[in-house]
C-alpha cells in the first residue's frame, strides 16, 4: 500500500504559476504571428494534403509527455507535421465543397471567447453572452431582409447553433411535438410521423429523424423537377397518400441551395401546402442564404416569411469561422417547450421572472460558448458594405468561369447558381472523374464532385475571402492543362 505524501514531501511544481501569464503573453504573440504567416503564405502550399492514411500519427509519439514540452518543439511539429497534413481550406484556390471562411476579425472574436471562458447556458451565467447574441441575430434579420417575427423582441427569435445539422434537428423536435401535441415527447405516438424533403436535400434531415425518434424510414425523399427543385405535384400526392394511411405529416424541409447544385426550392408554393395541412416548414439556407445580405439577391428568400424555422451559416460565406449557424423560429414557444428542462441547480431569479432568454432551451446541449463574439467582430470590423461587395464579387467571378466553360469545347456547363457552378467533360463520367483527379493531385487547386441524375459532375464554388481574378485564372489554367494532358 502506498502511503499518502504530505504537502511538505511533495515535489515543487516544475513551473511557477505566478509567471504563467508572462510566458503566455509571449507565446500568444507567437501564435498570432504564426497564424498571420500561415494565412499570408497559404497560396504557396498544396491545397489538398498528400499525406497517406496513418502517416501523421506515425510521426508523433504514442504517449502523452510526462513533463512539459517546449513551445519551440510544438511550433516545429505544427510546421513539419500538422500543417502538411491539412486540407488548406483558406487557400484562395480552394473551390471545393463550400466556403469555410475565417477572417482576422472572426479569429480575434474566437480568441477572446476562449480567453473569457464563459458559459452562456443561462442569461444569469453571463448576461452579456446572451444579450449580444440576441442583438447580432436581430442585426442579421434587418441586414438580410428576414421576417420581423424572427427578431428576439418578437414572438420568434434567433439562436446560434453549431451547424445547420443541429438547426434541422432542433426544428424537427419542435415539429414532432407540435404535430403530436406533445405526446411524442413522453410517450411516443401510435401513428407514424412523416418528414418530407427533396431527393437533393442534405443528409442531416435523415440523421435528425434517426435521432429524434421519427425514424429514417419515415423520411420521404421527393423527386425533383428539371430545375432540381422539390417536385410539388409529387409532394402533394405523397401528403395525400400518408394522410389516407393514417400517418401524420409533420415537417417539410425546403432547401435554399442544395449541396450538389445549389438548387433553390419553391418555398412559397411549399408553404401553401404546409399551411393547408398544418405542417411545420423548415428552410435550410446553409450557404446561399448569406447572399441575401445583397438586396439584389434577396429573391433567394422568397417565401421565407411563411416558414416556421430557418437557418443559414455565416461560417460558410460571411467570413465567420466554423462553427456559427444562425437558426430562427417564427414562434419560440414550440422550440422551448420541446427543449426546456429546469433542474433545481439551474433555477434562478432571472429565469423565474420570464424576462430573459435562456439559450440552453433553444439547443440540444446545456452548455454553450460565446459564439456571438466572432459574429459581432466581423459585422463591426468589416461592416455590411464590405460583405455585400465580397458576395457580389464572388458571384461575378463564378459567372466569368461559367462563360469560359460555355466556350470550352471539352466541357459542358450544367448550371450556375450564385457562386456555385457545375460542369462535366463532354466525353462522359470517366473523363470527368479523371479530369478531377488530375487537377486535385497536382495540388494547385481543389474541386469536388457530385452525382446528379446518375451523372458525374464537377463542382466549383467561388467563396474564399482572398480569391481574386488571378486565382480564377489559375483555375482556368489548371482545367485546360488537365484537359490537354488527357490527350
Amino acid at each position: 500500500m502506498i502511503a499518502a505524501m504530505t504537502n511538505a514531501e511533495r515535489p515543487a511544481p516544475e513551473h511557477d504559476p505566478t509567471n504563467e501569464m508572462d510566458a503566455w503573453r509571449h507565446t500568444g504573440r507567437q501564435a498570432v504571428d504564426w497564424i498571420a504567416d500561415y494565412l499570408e503564405g497559404i497560396e504557396a502550399r498544396r491545397v489538398q494534403s498528400d499525406r497517406s492514411p496513418g502517416e501523421v500519427r506515425a510521426m508523433l509519439p504514442n504517449f502523452a509527455p510526462e513533463t512539459p514540452d517546449s513551445i519551440e518543439s510544438v511550433w516545429r511539429d505544427m510546421d513539419e507535421i500538422i500543417v502538411p497534413g491539412l486540407m488548406n481550406w483558406q487557400s484562395p484556390t480552394f473551390f471545393g465543397y463550400f466556403p469555410a471562411n475565417n477572417s482576422p476579425p472572426s479569429i480575434l472574436g474566437e480568441f477572446l471567447s476562449a480567453g473569457l471562458g464563459v458559459q452562456g447556458m443561462l442569461w444569469s451565467t453571463s448576461p452579456a453572452c446572451t444579450e449580444l447574441e440576441s442583438l447580432v441575430l436581430d442585426w442579421l434579420v434587418e441586414l438580410m431582409g428576414l421576417p420581423a417575427t424572427f427578431r428576439t423582441d418578437q414572438v420568434g427569435g434567433g439562436v446560434i447553433q453549431d451547424s445547420a445539422s443541429s438547426a434541422t434537428l432542433c426544428a424537427m423536435i419542435a415539429a414532432r411535438d407540435r404535430a403530436s401535441q406533445g405526446q411524442a415527447r413522453t410517450e411516443g405516438t401510435r401513428q407514424p410521423l412523416v418528414v418530407y424533403a427533396s431527393s437533393d436535400a442534405h443528409s442531416s434531415v435523415d440523421k435528425a429523424a434517426m435521432i429524434c425518434g421519427i425514424g429514417s424510414q419515415n423520411v420521404r425523399h421527393m423527386a425533383v423537377n428539371s430545375l432540381r427543385q422539390m417536385d410539388l405535384s409529387v409532394l402533394q400526392s405523397q401528403l395525400e397518400s400518408d394522410l389516407a394511411a393514417g400517418r401524420i405529416p409533420t415537417m417539410v424541409v425546403a432547401t435554399i441551395g442544395t449541396t450538389a447544385t445549389g438548387a433553390i426550392d419553391d418555398v412559397r408554393a411549399i408553404a401553401d401546402l404546409c399551411q393547408q395541412h398544418d405542417i411545420w416548414l423548415h428552410v435550410d439556407a446553409a450557404m446561399m442564404g448569406a447572399a441575401a445580405i445583397c438586396p439584389e439577391f434577396r429573391w433567394v428568400h422568397e417565401g421565407v416569411d411563411r416558414c416556421d424555422s430557418y437557418c443559414f451559416n455565416p461560417h460558410k460565406w460571411l467570413l465567420v469561422n466554423f462553427d456559427c449557424d444562425c437558426f430562427y423560429v417564427r414562434d419560440r414557444k414550440w422550440l422551448t417547450r420541446s427543449l426546456s428542462i429546469n433542474p433545481e441547480y439551474l433555477r434562478n431569479e432571472a429565469t423565474d421572472s420570464g424576462q430573459v432568454i435562456d439559450y440552453r432551451d433553444w439547443q440540444i446541449p446545456l452548455g454553450r460558448r460565446f459564439r456571438a463574439l466572432k459574429l459581432w467582430f466581423v459585422l463591426r470590423l468589416y461592416g455590411a458594405k464590405h460583405l455585400r461587395e465580397m458576395v457580389t464579387d464572388h458571384c461575378a467571378m463564378a459567372e466569368q468561369l461559367a462563360e469560359w466553360i460555355r466556350c470550352n469545347p471539352s466541357l459542358v456547363l450544367d448550371g450556375r447558381q450564385l457562386n456555385l457552378l457545375t460542369f462535366r467533360h463532354v466525353d462522359g463520367d470517366d473523363a470527368s472523374a479523371a479530369l478531377l483527379q488530375r487537377m486535385n493531385d497536382a495540388g494547385r487547386v481543389f474541386l469536388t464532385h457530385a452525382k446528379v441524375a446518375d451523372r458525374f459532375i464537377l463542382r466549383a464554388c467561388v467563396g474564399q475571402r482572398t480569391t481574386s481574378g488571378r486565382h480564377l485564372e489559375t483555375l482556368r489554367s489548371e482545367l485546360q492543362s488537365a484537359i490537354e494532358s488527357a490527350g
